[in-house]
């Protein structure tokens, strides 16, 4: 039997994984996207399913201003004492300045923060600020009872290195604060851009693995060790642990940023992310997903894949018995007062301003509020694609007063790339359907297609996404047949690798619903069920 990779298909990456007795815990990033950070279970390591998403309380976390791909990075997740702790940075800005086509200052702002619960699906604490040094950290709980925070350090200063290397600093868990001095441990390899760390203890060695190489085709796991938690610590002999840099026929690219863990057996295990492009494009619309396999240590105390070769395996070898995943088939009809795990929304803690399930028993009312393209206060509600060819279909209730106010099936990656089929009016108050694209050509496209007048009543959109391909249509009222816009709009332009220079992109495809009201009426629009399929 085997475990195919990805294990976590279409879901963020940046995985940080922990094992409890005979339970594996798997944390992954959100980003923009709420409730904060994604927890998934497992006994096998090959089925995993979502338990808990602990960042749900405007005490926690509030996104609203927060840039597109920035928000939460790059939780952590450990147990020590009893209790679950869960690390991770809320990004609130994410730019440089240039002059005159140089680089200036790279002014970002990390904030890392600290939380915990006794149960993993449990309620989790309000947050400790720890530092905002850079992002990325991680806790290590060494055998002598003394916990310490690492992190990526960011060096702001025009003509340094961004990546300034890895600190690390004590936390005193009791007191709730980081004590004694900041110490820069390691300052990385060639690859550079170093940052995800991670720390081991293996036979009196300190074992630190990173992220190196950005997290684009160069991407890499890269080690190193030391008999001194500060260091100096000597790199891995053979150079990157896992990579498939240089290696474009592998089906799993842009492989790094990974956690290890021990199963009872004895055995070791890599979590790390990855993507795979679309064959056609090479564009990764999936977003970065997440991989494992298992690594050997060698008789001369280093890490390494079982190749010895750092590849990252498509297809795991496995003793325990797993039944590959099926395609995904979630008929979701709201009848219940609770939205459905599957779904999340952008950046607002509070989610009652922009939806509710309870007002119209059987449907989800959707609130009019900012513009699709807001970074603050947006009503959409959305799930991951998690394949290449899909399909997705909802049933609308909405009569628009004016051209302010628009709801409708949005195929959506951030605010500069997205595919929204809308409903609207026309400038004598006439329902129409139409699409608005956005789109990450040259200095940015805005495009729509040609109004469609509507006859007033219910209407149910449907897309269709097959890899580079997407297809709108439409049906109203009774009818059984759909009507398909003759446009076919570009799937693949929906991803990691289609964007405006300088921006980040981390996040994957969500498709969802969306309704919009920039007149500041709050005009609702009703959808009765959205269902995703996917082959």
């Amino acid at each position: 039997m085997t475990i195919r990779n990805p294990i976590l298909r279409g879901f963020n990456p940046d995985p940080s994984i922990v094992r409890v007795g005979d339970d594996y815990y798997l944390a992954t990033s959100t980003f923009e996207w709420m409730p904060g950070v994604q927890i998934h279970h497992s006994r096998d390591l090959a089925d995993w399913q979502l338990v808990a998403r602990p960042l749900n309380r405007p005490s926690q976390i509030d996104l609203r201003g927060d840039p597109d791909s920035c928000g939460v990075w790059a939780a952590d997740l450990s147990y020590a004492d009893g209790r679950f702790h869960l690390v991770y940075t809320d990004v609130k800005r994410y730019g440089r300045t240039t002059v005159d086509g140089a680089v200036g200052a790279s002014l970002r702002d990390f904030h890392n923060y600290w939380v915990w619960s006794d149960r993993i699906d449990g309620e989790w604490s309000d947050p400790v600020h720890l530092n905002s040094s850079g992002f990325d950290p991680a806790l290590f709980h060494d055998d002598d009872g003394r916990s310490w925070l690492l992190n990526m350090l960011w060096d702001h200063r025009p003509g340094r290195s961004r990546f300034g290397g890895i600190v690390v600093q004590e936390l005193d868990m009791a007191a709730g604060r980081l004590i004694g001095e900041r110490r820069n441990i390691f300052g990385g390899t060639p690859l550079g851009f170093t940052e995800g760390p991670h720390l081991y203890k293996r036979d009196g060695w300190y074992h630190l693995l990173v992220a190196e190489g950005g997290t684009e085709r160069n991407h890499a796991v890269v080690m190193a060790r030391s008999r001194n938690l500060f260091g100096p610590y000597d790199v891995h002999p053979d150079g990157p642990v896992l990579t498939a840099r240089d290696r474009p026929e592998l089906a799993l690219q842009r492989t790094g940023h990974g956690d290890l863990v021990d199963a009872p057996d004895g055995t070791t295990w890599l979590v790390y992310l990855c993507g795979r492009p679309l064959p056609a494009s090479g564009r990764c619309v999936l977003g970065r997903e997440t991989a494992i396999q298992p690594v050997v240590w060698g008789a001369d105390g280093w890490l390494r894949t079982r190749d010895g070769a750092a590849t990252p395996m498509h297809e795991v070898p496995s003793a325990t018995p797993t039944t590959p995943a099926a395609p995904t088939q979630e008929r979701t009809d709201f009848t219940d007062p609770v939205l459905p795990a599957t779904f999340q929304w952008l950046r607002t803690p509070c989610p009652d301003d922009i939806f509710s399930l309870t007002s119209r028993p059987g449907w989800l009312r959707l609130h009019g509020r900012e513009t699709i393209g807001s970074h603050f206060t947006q009503s959409l509600v959305a799930r991951r694609q998690q394949a290449f060819r899909y399909r997705a279909e909802t049933l609308l209730d909405y009569r628009p007063d004016h051209f302010q106010q628009a709801a409708g099936l949005v195929c959506y990656y951030n605010s500069s790339k997205f595919h929204y089929f809308h409903v609207t009016a026309d400038d004598e108050g006439g329902r129409v359907l139409q699409v608005l694209s956005v789109l990450p050509l040259g200095d940015g496209m805005n495009s729509t297609t040609a109004p469609i007048a509507l006859a007033d009543g219910l209407i149910a959109l449907r897309v269709e996404v097959d890899h580079e391909a997407l297809r709108f249509g439409y049906r109203l009222g009774d009818e059984t047949d759909w009507t398909w816009l003759e446009t076919i709009f570009a799937a693949d332009l929906l991803s990691d690798e289609a964007t405006i220079s300088g921006l980040p992109n981390f996040t994957g495809t969500f498709v969802g619903m969306a309704c919009q009201d920039v007149s500041g009426a709050g005009k609702s629009a009703d959808f009765q069920y959205f269902h995703y399929d996917e082959g």
